[in-house]
């Protein structure tokens, strides 16, 4: 099913008869790769593709993919879904082996599109293995190369959190500010509460929650319509089932921002996710 039911009855057919014509949000991919080989591949795929900007998880690059998943995914091209159920599994580089100026010299000239810089935590479920205050350290200097954007989650401390808001403003990168929850979705009036409350944390507003069932998705679009007629860019989202319709529908409750994968196995929607191609195809299918 396409249509979530309060929209179908309801939001679909409201916007219809007033003829509102609906702007189509950014669309980010998510970059999966662990290597810099890995996100160079990607970033032009991505590009191709036709994505308005990527997400760097630098993060990822603390994970080691196994050599026989690393030749299937060469293989196929693609990532397989049992490879992204496993990675919590895989190995972990210190953090000393990696540094993040070398990572994004080699990378800043080689993706082509705006990046989002995003280094998260484990207990944010990243995979960035050292402590809060190397973790801050990375994102400063992040800040200093001059992303388009940096992800700053509503979780940090609070000072240290708005210090490197200012260094943002200072050199011209926006922030997300950004939630996420595994322990299922808040109701409607708590995920609005969150949003209006943290609209000047950040450029815009992320939140991201584990879904359970389509039920639990209906409540963040329902939010986001809810949304509509406040100024704040917003981007609501689940991952697990219904997932996708938070991404399918997301022009028709205007959010600002959809996280798009290039990731095409059939069994996405179990995620919640969608991949890049098909997001815009399904837009122009249902005519948003």
């Amino acid at each position: 099913m396409i249509f979530p039911p309060t929209l179908s009855l309801v939001t679909v057919k409201k916007m219809m008869h007033h003829g509102e014509s609906m702007n189509e949000p950014l669309v980010c991919v998510s970059f999966e790769g662990v290597t810099i080989e890995e996100i160079l591949e990607e970033a032009a795929r991505a590009n191709l593709a036709g994505a308005d900007l990527a997400e760097l998880r630098y993060d990822r690059f603390f994970i080691i993919r196994p050599e026989e998943e690393e030749d299937e995914a060469r293989e196929e091209e693609e990532y397989d879904q049992d490879l992204v159920i496993d990675e919590m599994l895989w190995e972990r580089r210190d953090v000393d082996d990696i540094e993040v100026d070398e990572i994004i010299s080699k990378l800043k000239d080689g993706i082509p599109l705006p990046v989002i810089f995003t280094c998260r935590s484990i207990g944010e479920g990243g995979f960035y293995p050292g402590d809060e205050e190397s973790r801050i350290e990375i994102l400063e200097q992040a800040i200093e190369s001059e992303v388009s954007w940096v992800d700053l989650e509503l979780s940090m401390n609070s000072k240290k959190r708005q210090q490197l808001v200012a260094k943002a403003a200072e050199n011209g990168v926006k922030v997300i500010a950004s939630v996420h929850g595994t322990d299922g979705v808040p109701v409607m009036d708590e995920i609005i509460e969150i949003v209006k409350s943290n609209a000047e944390n950040g450029d815009l507003v992320k939140c991201c929650y584990r879904t359970s069932n389509h039920q639990e998705s209906l409540a963040l679009i329902d939010a986001a319509e809810a949304l509509k007629d406040v100024d704040i860019d917003t981007a609501l989202m689940g991952l697990g089932p219904g997932g996708d319709w938070t991404r399918i529908h997301a022009p028709l409750v205007e959010q600002a921002m959809v996280y798009t994968t290039l990731r095409n196995d059939f069994k996405l929607y179990e995620e919640g996710l969608i991949n890049v191609k098909d997001v815009r195809d399904t837009w122009i299918l249902l005519e948003y």
